[in-house]
């Protein structure tokens, strides 16, 4: 499509001779920022109408220019176009088979613009794209969840901490505590999307430009809410993408934390789930095993993402104003992990979809445990009197005169807990039952079924 000759040609008189093919391994970025074609194609459409519009070029320019971009865009889709190193970037590549396409007026597209904010209008472009992707993968994952919510609404499971059986919930609570988290990482992308919405096409190179354009005309034709307000700023600026990778970053630990739940849940010391052959593999040599690889792979894929978050942030921290070419530094690890944040939602929410509850394990486990020894403290407050203080010593008494009787709290006799404390009475055995227990956690956001389904109901409105 072009030679050495052509490549400085786009260039100008300055450079005489050829790239080394050192610097010209180093200094190209279209191997990855081939991704920015429909963006880039989309800005220099835009441009080129605000041009005609304020008769900087001519109507007849401005059309064969817009069409013959769809031409390109078309050979790109199709996989046609022949991408060339020794035009370096995306931009380039495709001014050349644009001028190659219409002749002298493909020369006319560049005026009043620079590849420095023309990179960061692109660039901001396909974030903000990601943004709405990631969004909507979300709400996918959310949808997923509350029908399994809305499944075991009333089912009773241990609630852990340390790992340990605390008090009994109910399954739909544990698969809403999931939604809320994806709710904040859904405002997170949302508020870096508006913070993004401003658009740098006019900073040019980094001061402006003294042609008289409308960059109100090409901000409000892009999608986007503003022009930005400061030149220098608009072509340094990538912290667009640093918004995006940290909403991600939050993102997928939270769908680490559900994946690491996953396998845990889907072992054969637990069985509280079964995933999907979907989304398991076999051993090569143990027969029995059904390995929750996909779950395993989506907690690694954290590592991948916080990596390029970290990665652009060493990239910009000792970077001057304006531009530098470090910059081009920045798309690779944010391509990479927004391509890993979409396949681990995906991936999640075919599991999520895909998994059976066993609700008798669920029980039987949030029966063991001493998971109602809350209960009982709550109790003897309620009904004795007792300070909490007393009544947490109290039942832990009861409890390790459960462990030596070797049954659970509900499993003792009336005699045997007025032997602890001589005051209780047979109304303690209301509060011992797991579904007892859950019933009663009646407050705003606790797990009693009727807040359980209060609560779906109000998300599946929200989602509709």
């Amino acid at each position: 499509m072009t030679d050495t000759k052509q490549a400085n040609t786009m260039w100008g008189g300055r450079f005489a001779d050829g790239p080394d093919a050192i610097m010209e391994a180093i200094n190209a970025s279209i191997g990855f920022d081939r991704r920015l074609a429909a963006q880039d194609i989309e800005g220099s459409r835009a441009h080129a109408s605000m041009l005609a519009a304020q008769g900087i070029v001519t109507d007849s320019d401005a059309e064969a220019i817009r069409k013959g971009l769809l031409t390109v865009l078309s050979e790109i889709e199709s996989g046609k176009f022949q991408f060339s190193t020794e035009l370096e970037d995306i931009h380039m590549n495709v001014e050349a088979r644009l001028r190659e396409l219409i002749g002298e007026p493909a020369g006319r597209l560049h005026t009043a613009r620079s590849r420095n904010d023309q990179v960061a209008l692109d660039f901001r472009l396909w974030v903000r794209d990601q943004c709405d992707q990631a969004m909507a993968a979300i709400t996918a994952l959310q949808q997923a969840l509350l029908v399994q919510a809305e499944a075991g609404a009333d089912w009773v499971m241990p609630g852990f901490t340390h790992l340990q059986t605390a008090q009994p919930v109910t399954w739909g609570h544990h698969m809403l505590a999931y939604v809320e988290m994806l709710k904040r990482d859904y405002k997170r992308f949302g508020d870096a999307r508006k913070r993004m919405n401003e658009c740098p096409l006019g900073a040019a190179a980094l001061a402006g430009t003294s042609f008289p354009i409308d960059r109100d005309m090409t901000a409000k034709a892009l999608g986007f809410d503003r022009p930005s307000a400061n030149s220098l700023d608009a072509v340094a600026d990538r912290d667009f993408a640093l918004d995006f990778l940290s909403a991600a970053s939050i993102c997928a630990m939270h769908l680490s934390r559900l994946a690491e739940e996953l396998v845990i849940w889907s072992s054969a010391q637990f069985r509280f789930v079964a995933l999907s052959d979907r989304f398991s593999t076999g051993s090569s040599i143990m027969p029995q095993k059904k390995n929750p690889d996909a779950a395993e792979l989506i907690r690694a894929k954290i590592a991948r993402i916080f990596g390029a978050n970290t990665a652009l942030t060493m990239v910009m921290k000792g970077l001057a104003l304006t531009y530098s070419k470090d910059m081009q530094e920045d798309k690779e690890q944010t391509f990479d992990a927004a391509d890993n944040l979409m396949l681990a939602l995906a991936a999640m929410t075919g599991m999520v979809s895909d998994m059976q509850a066993n609700r008798e394990n669920l029980e039987a486990a949030a029966s063991s445990g001493f998971s109602t020894a809350t209960d009982l403290a709550d109790w003897l407050v309620r009904t004795l009197d007792m300070p909490f203080r007393d009544a947490h010593h109290v039942t832990g008494a009861l409890v390790k005169l459960a462990e030596d009787q070797g049954c659970d709290l509900p499993d003792l006799t009336l005699e045997q807990m007025k032997s602890v404390h001589s005051d209780i009475t047979e109304g303690v055995f209301e509060v011992l039952g797991m579904h007892n227990s859950v019933a009663s956690r009646t407050s705003y956001g606790g797990t009693a079924p009727a807040q359980v389904r209060a609560q779906i109901a109000r998300w599946k409105e929200k989602l509709a």
